[in-house]
């Protein structure tokens, strides 16, 4: 295997430093070709016996933008009832505080499904666990993110959705099982800091602990 130079090395340490759940976009289009540069990280990431189980949809019609954006705000407003419901008032004002969504501006939006039903790969791998196909489309987004990122262009993914709901509103098969609405366009701003991070709705632990056993 190729190693790479240390000034690669740095820039790839960069890129990850700065990936960042963008919420806030500016309205300006995404060049196309920058885009298909994006998606392109689909066609390198690992899948679970070269299953591909990827589904991606470009909600673009005003219909469907539409009814994702109500099922966000539906969900949003469940959230926050629960944790107004637990009695915790600071978490409480804090969440309704949050922009949780760049849906209403971002210029690209794509609903990510991993079809659960898929005869590609032949079960390798995912019989006794297959929610490896899952974690395949996550790893294929991961990817695409931070592909995303090198270009200038901010990705947000949105999980406050009902996935049942949006499934049915996009009209997608049954075995499709929705794993991201992502959220792409050129960000407002660049930060180094997480925005759950400054407004204080958590911090960051840092490296993971390894346990030994």
């Amino acid at each position: 295997m190729d190693a790479f130079s240390p000034e690669f090395r740095e820039d790839l340490h960069r890129l990850m430093l700065w990936r960042r759940d963008v919420r806030r976009f500016r309205t300006d289009p995404v060049p196309e070709e920058i885009l298909a540069r994006g998606l392109d990280a689909f066609s390198r990431a690992p899948s679970v016996g070269l299953s591909e189980p990827w589904r991606v949809i470009n909600v673009e019609s005003a219909a469907a933008r539409a009814a994702a954006l109500s099922n966000f705000q539906t969900a949003n407003a469940e959230a926050l009832a629960a944790y107004q419901a637990g009695g915790d008032i600071d978490r409480a004002t804090l969440y309704a505080g949050l922009k949780l969504s760049g849906m209403q501006k971002a210029p690209v939006q794509l609903a990510v499904f991993c079809d659960t039903g898929t005869v590609k790969g032949a079960g390798l791998g995912a019989r006794s666990m297959p929610e490896m196909r899952a974690y395949s489309v996550v790893a294929a987004m991961t990817m695409m993110w931070l592909a995303l990122r090198a270009e200038g262009v901010g990705m947000g993914w949105v999980s406050i959705l009902d996935p049942e709901a949006l499934a049915k509103s996009l009209d997608v098969p049954e075995s499709w099982k929705l794993i991201g609405y992502l959220c792409i366009g050129w960000p407002e701003r660049s930060q180094p800091t997480p925005e759950l991070e400054q407004l204080g709705w958590e911090t960051r632990d840092g490296l993971p602990k390894l346990e030994r056993r």
